[in-house]
């Protein structure tokens, strides 16, 4: 694989801290976190089913709409202490059923797959991490155990069975994502069945219990497209709350070139040159992953800088 500059590919989007302690101990000190709440510094943003409110600023910056505590919506249950800055201010984000109405003309609501390529890394990070709360916080609201209505504790971070005394934390699922090169330093895409057609990406599968992270990469990109690979190398990872993915790419090494798709997960699958994968994308008969994703990154790491955009 080619070698590229550092400054040749952009950073993965979503996976810096923004700056942000999370402060995890203080999670639990119920006197701690209501001094905090009522801080005039601290600043509290709203989050309702994956979305956040933000806003464009004079100076070409996108933020989010944050407010102080005591101009936020009232909610009890559902606030979650995100962490504090390097200035001591303090972050909580509110989930509630419906965003606040517009603040001014230039809020808007945005998911994450939006605000995550606008906003700095310390929204961004703040945003993540909020989200990643919310969705596990909405679905997970009853104990696996006896089946009780779980409550919230530990700002958000925990929830408890009154019942059987059961704690559940946060969920996360680990996912590899791989890109395959073969011998001619070409690399290997695929789409997915439900993707629009010219929609390419990196192949990528759930970790399944009892499992390694190379022994799933081996494993997802035979079932998908019939290659067998060899040297898994681990790349990097990205927090991918959708709803509560860890993505940990690979880059990995084909011993084969037979493509065989399965036809339930991947439709089609292509080998790509670089000026192969250049002429495609320009001629809009392939759309490139998305820019915020860590499969962007592994294929410009491979490509030798930004992918082109048709």
């Amino acid at each position: 694989m080619r070698n590229t500059p550092d400054n040749a590919v952009q950073p993965i989007v979503m996976t810096g801290t923004g700056g942000i302690d999370r402060d995890a101990g203080r999670r639990i000190d119920e006197a701690w976190l209501g001094a905090a709440w009522s801080h005039p510094s601290t600043r509290v943003f709203v989050v309702s089913s994956g979305r956040a409110l933000i806003e464009d600023t004079a100076d070409g910056r996108t933020e989010l709409v944050t407010m102080p505590s005591f101009d936020a919506p009232l909610t009890e249950a559902h606030r979650y202490y995100l962490g504090t800055d390097a200035e001591g201010v303090r972050y909580f984000a509110l989930q509630k059923d419906e965003l606040p109405g517009r603040m001014d003309q230039a809020a808007r609501p945005a998911g994450l797959r939006e605000a995550a390529a606008l906003l700095g890394d310390r929204d961004a990070a703040l945003l993540v991490h909020a989200i990643a709360l919310e969705n596990w916080q909405r679905m997970h609201r009853f104990c696996s155990r006896c089946g009780e209505r779980t409550v919230i504790a530990a700002a958000g971070h925990i929830r408890r069975c009154p019942s059987c005394g059961a704690e559940h934390y946060p969920r996360t699922d680990p996912a590899v994502i791989t890109l395959v090169t073969d011998d001619e330093d070409r690399i290997l895409l695929g789409r997915q069945v439900h993707w629009p057609e010219g929609s390419f990406s990196t192949l990528a599968g759930f970790v399944e219990p009892g499992e390694s992270l190379e022994e799933a990469v081996v494993r997802e990109v035979e079932e998908e497209v019939g290659i067998a690979v060899s040297e898994p190398r681990y790349v990097a990872s990205q927090p991918w709350p959708f709803p509560s993915s860890l993505m940990l790419g690979f880059f990995a090494a084909a011993r084969d070139t037979d493509i065989r798709v399965d036809g339930e997960e991947i439709e089609q699958a292509r080998w790509f040159s670089r000026d192969e994968l250049r002429a495609a994308i320009e001629s809009e008969e392939v759309s490139p992953p998305s820019g915020i994703s860590i499969a962007a990154r592994l294929v410009e790491m491979w490509y030798g800088g930004p992918l082109p955009r048709s």
